[in-house]
């Protein structure tokens, strides 16, 4: 082998690594970009009427508050408790009188075909839309079949978000077994 052939070669396989080096800079600008479309799409479908969305920091002593970002109409606040396998993050659209306009689970662990079922019954989601912290599974939420512990974290992540807009004192402590 030459050095020149030697050299050419070193330099095709500089240039390849170059190459994808910048096509993954690429990409990765391109999927940050499709994320954050995508969160945006989803805050303004939880908050009718809102367009854009403004991280606030959380000061609060509601520990199940995770996180806030204010719209032109209200609120997504997320929220994370403990369920029944581990925890449940839920992201709750509240107007600025309080009302829940939308909630999405966004991650959990709960049972498969029991609690994880929260993930996508729209039955049991929809429960909550109107409420304004005052949802209680028996009262006026029906708990998903077999996954009440499930049932009652969620109930309690709605009442929290709700509580956060409406100043309400909400009692939001970890579930209890049996209750």
């Amino acid at each position: 082998m030459t050095t020149r052939s030697f050299l050419t070669g070193v330099t095709a396989i500089v240039l390849s690594a170059l190459a994808l080096f910048g096509l993954r800079n690429a990409l990765a600008s391109t999927a940050a970009t499709n994320r954050i479309a995508e969160q945006q799409a989803m805050m303004a479908a939880l908050l009718p009427d809102s367009e854009s969305f403004t991280p606030e920091n959380y000061n609060g002593e509601d520990e199940n508050i995770t996180a806030l970002w204010r719209g032109e109409t209200g609120y997504i606040v997320e929220t994370t408790v403990s369920g029944y396998a581990g925890e449940i993050r839920l992201w709750v659209g509240i107007s600025d009188r309080g009302r829940v306009t939308g909630l999405v689970v966004r991650d959990m662990a709960e049972t498969l075909g029991l609690g994880r079922e929260a993930l996508t019954d729209v039955d049991y989601l929809s429960q909550y839309l109107d409420t304004n912290g005052n949802a209680a599974v028996g009262e006026n939420v029906d708990a998903i079949t077999g996954a009440t512990v499930t049932s009652r974290a969620i109930t309690r992540a709605v009442n929290s978000a709700a509580a956060f807009v409406t100043g309400a004192d909400v009692g939001t402590s970890a579930t209890e077994w049996g209750a």
